[in-house]
């Protein structure tokens, strides 16, 4: 009677003559074979551990033509053993070489400056597209990282200088930016005052008006009061001739004055 162990976290694939029967799970197991019984019986043992897997100095040329170099990290386990051992001759093989391919398909298919913006882009695309493929053969990928992303020299020489010319350019936008505010700030400052002075103007014009106005409704309220009070008394009137004849008396100046048509000119002498 044959009796072996499995190890927590592996799982045995349990073979008869080749063909496979069942999963037995980790612990004593015990394979009794009967008198004459030839079945020829193996045991595969599958490791249900995480795992990594690394890729490196992958060349790949972008889509601008670019040849950069990465390295990938990418952890996985075995979900399904016996997926894992039917399904491909050899899961790991069949891993890397997904991860391979895709981590080629992503960055053919960028340009330099979109894969410098976000490098994790990379992981997840990668990860994204090798997850359903490995589902099928047992294999679930839980991270795939860039470990490294190395470019030539000359290039790594020119994108220096390209990040300084943008931090340059990036330090004048805001100086423009601090400028331009500073010259609103001064126009919307010089358009207040300008209507400030306008309002001032337009404040002393209405002030005169009202003014004036007051003085004219005075003048002609007297004036009322004058005629009325001339109407009222008729002597005030004739008080009033006899002052303008005295002023142009004095002044020199010579004037008729006429006779009343009821009396005649006798009648004036004998008086």
């Amino acid at each position: 009677m044959n009796e072996f162990l499995i190890d927590e976290s592996h799982v045995g694939l349990l073979y008869e003559d080749g063909v496979f029967q069942r999963a037995l799970q980790p612990g004593r197991h015990r394979l009794g074979r009967r008198l004459f019984d030839r079945t020829r019986r193996r045991v595969r043992l599958i490791d249900l551990r995480e795992r990594s897997l690394v890729l490196k100095g992958q060349e790949i040329l972008t889509a601008d033509k670019v040849a950069v170099r990465v390295s990938l990290l990418v952890y996985f386990c075995v979900s399904d053993p016996v997926a894992a051992a039917h399904n491909v001759a050899a899961y790991e093989e069949r891993i890397y070489e997904d991860v391979q391919l895709a981590a080629r398909r992503f960055l053919s298919s960028r340009k330099l400056e979109a894969i410098l913006t976000d490098r994790n882009e990379i992981s997840d695309s990668v990860k994204e597209e090798v997850r359903e493929a490995a589902f099928g053969y047992g294999v679930e990928v839980r991270r795939a990282d860039v470990k490294d992303l190395v470019f030539p020299g000359n290039l790594r020489e020119i994108m220096n200088r390209v990040l300084e010319a943008e931090r340059r350019a990036e330090a004048q936008l805001i100086e423009a930016r601090r400028q331009a505010d500073a010259l609103r700030i001064q126009a919307e400052a010089e358009a207040a005052a300008t209507r400030l002075r306008a309002q001032a103007e337009l404040d002393r014009a209405q002030a005169e008006a009202e003014a004036e106005r007051e003085q004219v409704l005075i003048r002609l309220e007297g004036q009322r009061h004058e005629a009325q009070a001339l109407i009222d008394h008729p002597a005030l009137l004739k008080l009033r001739e006899l002052e303008t004849l005295r002023v142009m008396a004095a002044s020199g100046a010579k004037f008729v004055v006429g006779l009343p048509q009821d009396r005649s000119l006798s009648g004036l002498l004998d008086t």
